[in-house]
């Protein structure tokens, strides 16, 4: 690991606070990692891996993703160059906003280098070119793909020639993988506890999803990541005006999990008994954006419970009103700013470059001396390889 006596001067300034008058939330990131090191032998799984659905992650990897990205929101990592000499293509074949360039961000806060296709009207596709041709120029171009496309099954397609790393950014009505990893990055800094197996006095969650998620990916993909978290989970309740808002695909995971779950159509009567809600109104049918479940709306005078929290994938529609965002229900501002961070986590341990990691001392804001001295590694990292 990287020991450069530069590092406090490194530290991540704070940026994210809510504006001032805000009650929105903002969850301190060390209380995820201060007592619980991550384990970077979890992290090293990854390695070389590509990441397509959320139901590829086990418990494990997705809480230590988690809380290695709970430190890299409190340092500033470029001075390590984390992935220096390592170029990632951003191959958006569909709009984007929060996830291309949470994506770029991160890859060049990590001091590495993107190739960036915004369009993908712009590429080879719209001269009738295959992924599969596209999938294998990439190989020479790049270390690593993040792709997002309008076609569920575009990612089987570039894989058939494609022998660098794929991240799945969104594959038509398919999955979301990394966003589900910034949803429940924002739902572990929340509470801490739900990164450690369930203990008897923990408080079980009661989850609701006022969406679509056999036709919504980033509810999809955050439903099926919330069965690894099955243990913490009272209760899911689905509220959709679709007859069956799963699909078949959905519902045989969540009968496979053992986990309680409802559908219904009426948010007056579920909303006032949800510790989280996720809500999203757009989907990508076939070829174009639909609005579903449009008629579920919060606002500010919503029955909330007191401490519930409301996540959203964004962009929103008018079904999340504004009036939400300076309450202390809003998580979803948390959300979209974390996704930084969990997806330079998953950048490192794709990539095997944990090891530009550097020595890390207090970070808690409470004490400007290591805790350790020069062995503070171990106060945040464990490696027992």
């Amino acid at each position: 690991m990287n020991t450069d006596p530069s590092f406090e001067e490194n530290r991540q300034a704070p940026i994210l606070e809510p504006p001032e008058g805000s009650e929105a939330m903002h969850p301190e990131p060390a209380d995820l990692f201060e007592s619980n090191p991550v384990d970077l032998s979890v992290l090293r799984e990854l390695e070389g891996q590509n990441i397509l659905n959320a139901g590829q992650f086990s418990f494990a990897q997705v809480t230590e993703l988690c809380k290695l990205a709970a430190i890299l929101e409190k340092i500033e990592i470029w001075p390590y160059h984390p992935l220096d000499g390592k170029i990632a293509v951003t191959a958006f074949f569909e709009a984007s906003t929060r996830t291309r360039t949470s994506f770029e961000s991160a890859i060049l806060r990590l001091d590495g280098k993107v190739i960036s296709i915004a369009d993908g009207r712009m590429t080879g596709q719209a001269k009738g070119e295959s992924l599969q041709d596209i999938g294998e120029m990439f190989n020479a171009y790049a270390d690593l793909i993040i792709m997002r496309h309008t076609e569920t099954d575009a990612p089987d397609q570039i894989l058939e020639s494609l022998r660098i790393p794929l991240i799945n950014a969104g594959n038509g009505s398919g999955e979301h993988p990394t966003q589900a990893l910034a949803d429940w990055f924002a739902l572990l800094k929340w509470k801490p506890y739900l990164a450690e197996p369930h203990q008897g006095d923990d408080p079980k969650l009661k989850l609701g999803i006022l969406g679509t998620p056999g036709s919504m990916r980033a509810v999809k993909s955050f439903l099926l990541m919330s069965l690894l978290f099955r243990d913490h989970i009272r209760k899911v309740t689905v509220i959709s005006e679709m007859a069956d808002p799963l699909g078949a695909d959905v519902t045989e995971h969540l009968e496979a999990a053992s986990i309680e779950y409802e559908v219904s159509n009426d948010v007056r009567e579920h909303v006032p008994t949800l510790d989280v809600i996720y809500m999203n109104s757009i989907a990508l049918l076939g070829d174009s954006y639909k609005t579903l479940d449009s008629r579920f709306k919060l606002n500010s005078e919503s029955p909330l419970k007191s401490d519930a929290v409301v996540l959203h994938p964004l962009a929103r529609l008018d079904e999340l009103d504004t009036s939400l965002d300076t309450t202390s229900h809003n998580l979803y501002f948390s959300q979209a700013h974390g996704a930084v961070f969990i997806r330079q986590a998953l950048l490192m341990s794709v990539l095997g470059r944990l090891k530009a990691l550097p020595n890390l001392i207090d970070l808690s804001g409470t004490n400007d001396q290591p805790t350790l001295g020069e062995t503070a590694i171990g106060s945040r990292f464990t490696d027992p390889v």
